[in-house]
């Protein structure tokens, strides 16, 4: 993907991350947890423009839940509120066991896609995932096995090197769809140049999704449609709208990003739209 697919009208993809799994509703409030507001979430921010729903599965108290019950009930809920919108499981895990990771991918039905960590990684002063070649590559086997899409999570340069090796060790499906994602710790630094450079080192085959975190997220989404890639936002990743202003909703972050896109020319793609582009 490049400028040249901007210039030509590639419809972009709008993900909504809509909970995540580290901060909760002391963050901000207005951050979904339980599998109905997630649900009601999930149908606001289909009707302001996003394609996609990234989905964690919290515990009654808030807390990470890795368990399938929950996802199935959090999907029964999306189901039940949104139109036909793409889900999106996590399968990211600081800290969680390996055995624990599949389980978001066993739902009935299974997800359309997941995320695949493609690396370790630590963030802030605690977590820490550790993503061994052996967890990355038994996760894509369940992917493969359930006809589930991998959505390719590149938080360093050097994962942007783990992803060419597993397209040496493994067949994906094209389009390879990755996330390049942009924030502290071990994370890429959140600097125009990096998204510039990281874009230019992907496969040949593959597409790209914009994540920054925090303030990083308007610039970098906006750098992200104008190069022809595709962008996630949500408040898994930024809970604020301006600089000491929480959101107020996972929504109004997808109707600001689609305002934008408006404004660039660049057509926002529908659920069908998106499943067309990712081979779903």
């Amino acid at each position: 993907m490049s400028y040249a697919d901007y210039l030509a009208g590639e419809p972009l993809i709008v993900t909504a991350a809509l909970t995540g799994g580290v901060h909760g509703k002391e963050a901000n409030p207005n951050l979904p947890e339980t599998p109905e507001e997630i649900g009601r979430a999930a149908a606001a921010a289909e009707e302001a423009g996003a394609a996609v729903v990234h989905l964690h599965a919290r515990k009654p108290n808030g807390e990470r839940s890795f368990s399938t019950e929950r996802f199935q009930a959090i999907d029964d809920a999306v189901r039940a509120h949104a139109d036909n919108v793409v889900v999106q499981h996590s399968t990211g895990g600081t800290g969680a066991p390996a055995a624990d990771r599949r389980l978001p991918l066993r739902t009935d039905p299974s997800p359309e896609m997941a995320s695949l960590d493609m690396g370790p990684l630590n963030r802030y002063d605690h977590l820490t995932s550790e993503n061994t070649r052996g967890t990355v590559d038994a996760l894509h086997e369940e992917m493969r096995d359930r006809g589930i899409k991998p959505e390719l999570e590149v938080f360093n340069d050097g994962h942007l090197n783990e992803v060419h090796g597993l397209l040496e060790r493994r067949d994906l499906a094209d389009p390879v769809y990755t996330t390049l994602i942009f924030g502290g710790g071990t994370l890429t630094r959140p600097r125009p140049r990096n998204l510039l450079n990281a874009v230019s080192n992907l496969p040949d085959r593959a597409l790209f999704n914009t994540l920054g975190f925090g303030r990083h997220q308007l610039p970098l989404t906006t750098m992200g449609i104008l190069l022809g890639g595709h962008v996630r936002v949500g408040l898994e990743d930024n809970v604020y709208y301006r600089q000491g202003e929480l959101a107020t909703s996972n929504a109004q972050l997808v109707e600001r990003v689609v305002r934008i896109a408006g404004e660039l020319e660049r057509e926002v793609a529908t659920p069908a739209q998106a499943r067309e582009i990712l081979g779903l």
